[in-house]
């Protein structure tokens, strides 16, 4: 059987084949007794939230049942973003914490991520001794030994009040159109943003569980970016599901991606003596854009393989204080042990209104070299994109390209697909290195 956990949690179409309720609770009941086992001096207490979604619901019900089948207690906090849980797991004093959200994916998906202690993600033997335990026969506590389940009204209220404790300046002065994508920020972004001296104005924020993301959100900006003009705002902010992403639109509309926001708290960052080591931790996919102007400004850039978890890992190995994609998942970790995107939004505006410079201003730190990006579709894309071939391509490309340009060709960790991207000075260079590459990557299959 394909192992369950991915780099975020399970993940899949709710109650499909995989992600039914009954998962749902042998995945909890298996989560809770793992953590018994580890520490058995006091019944383990579990936070429990989840996103918009109407499956959330239902998975919400069998993750509270199977966590009190085994005997942990369980906080349902509701509808709020995944660093809020993460944050409240680590507040409470909590051992567990469960997010029931498919994070920017279509609404009849929908995933289950555990963090541990602190609000820390699961280390690798912990979720495997969780999925390990799926399916055994355990025994079952009975009468007093069975769990407590109770609501917490004040969820949102306090993971609020720890994002304004956060931000370092007022907000007066800015006026912000956040979109909420229907998702985990409607409930908490607009007074969390207003609480912080913003004037907003809040688009997409009325969720009725089967409009989460719906041509809404971090992944479609044009209803942000027309809204941005039209009630002439100075940025937009704009949410996934569950809120653990940010991207931003200046005032003329125009898209400011998590590479430049990255840029300009890095800089921030920098400039108060809060950046460590004069580190910024990103992955592969970042721009080489970001790269020359970390450069200029003497900062390190750190790279990883794709996935917000590889972030995390070396930020937490080396002590770093800033990292994220480019997608817009920033993670400060002095603040945070997960992706924030309203944190990541308050940093940003702070910014503004600490310089005084608008979005557009602050973001042109990056200037982002053309990018392409060709699928090849193969049969084994391991071997094709190790084979002699394909390495002696790439390389005859980066040394066409020099330090204008880069080449990044990987296997897609979920399909048979070899992934070319290129960054050139021009678009028709890209492209023309991209096609090439994968005419190469097609002919090794």
């Amino acid at each position: 059987m394909r192992r369950l956990f991915g780099t975020d949690g399970v993940r899949g179409l709710a109650n499909g084949e995989l992600l039914t309720p009954e998962l749902s609770l042998a995945l909890a009941a298996s989560a809770a007794r793992v953590l018994a086992e580890r520490d058995r001096s006091h019944r383990p207490l579990a936070v429990v939230g989840r996103d918009s979604r109407a499956s959330g619901e239902m998975l919400e019900a069998a993750v509270v049942a199977g966590l009190a089948s085994a005997g942990a207690d369980a906080v349902r906090v509701g509808v709020l973003p995944t660093p809020g849980v993460a944050f409240l797991v680590g507040a409470l004093g909590a051992d567990l914490g469960v997010m029931i959200s498919a994070s920017h994916n279509p609404m009849p998906d929908n995933g289950i991520k555990l963090f541990a202690a602190g609000g820390h993600k699961l280390p690798d033997a912990v979720e495997a001794a969780v999925e390990g335990g799926l399916g055994h026969a355990a025994t079952r506590p009975v009468g007093a030994e069975i769990g407590r389940v109770r609501d917490l009204p004040d969820a949102g209220l306090r993971y609020v009040e720890h994002l304004i404790a956060c931000t370092p300046q007022p907000l007066s002065g800015l006026r912000v159109v956040v979109d909420c994508a229907h998702g985990a920020a409607s409930t908490v972004a607009s007074d969390c943003y207003a609480r912080a001296g913003a004037e907003v104005v809040a688009l997409h924020a009325e969720p009725d569980g089967l409009n989460i993301n719906d041509g809404v959100g971090s992944t479609h900006l044009a209803p942000l970016q027309e809204a941005v003009r039209i009630h002439g705002a100075d940025l937009g902010i704009a949410h996934d599901g569950d809120a653990d992403r940010c991207l931003a639109v200046d005032a003329d509309g125009r898209q400011v991606d998590g590479d430049q926001i990255m840029a300009v708290l890095a800089v921030a960052m920098q400039e108060a003596g809060e950046l460590a080591e004069d580190t910024l931790v990103t992955t592969v996919m970042s721009n080489l854009g970001l790269h020359l102007a970390m450069r200029e400004r003497g900062i390190a850039v750190r790279t990883t393989q794709v996935g917000d978890r590889y972030v995390l890992e070396e930020l937490r190995a080396g002590g770093f204080s800033l990292g994220g994609e480019q997608s817009g998942h920033v993670v400060l970790p002095a603040y945070a042990t997960t992706g924030d995107g309203l944190l990541t939004a308050l940093r940003l505006m702070a910014r503004m209104a600490q310089t005084g410079k608008s979005l557009a201003d602050l973001s042109r730190i990056v200037t982002a070299l053309p990018q392409v990006l060709e699928n090849v579709r193969v049969v084994d894309r391991d071997a094709v994109a190790g084979s002699d071939a394909v390495r002696h391509a790439v390389a005859a490309a980066e040394a066409q390209l020099g330090e204008a340009g880069r080449v990044l060709l990987r296997p897609s960790g979920t399909e048979q697909l070899v992934r070319v991207m290129v960054e050139a000075p021009t678009v028709e260079q890209a492209r023309a290195t991209a096609v090439a590459l994968a005419d190469v990557v097609a002919a090794a299959r």
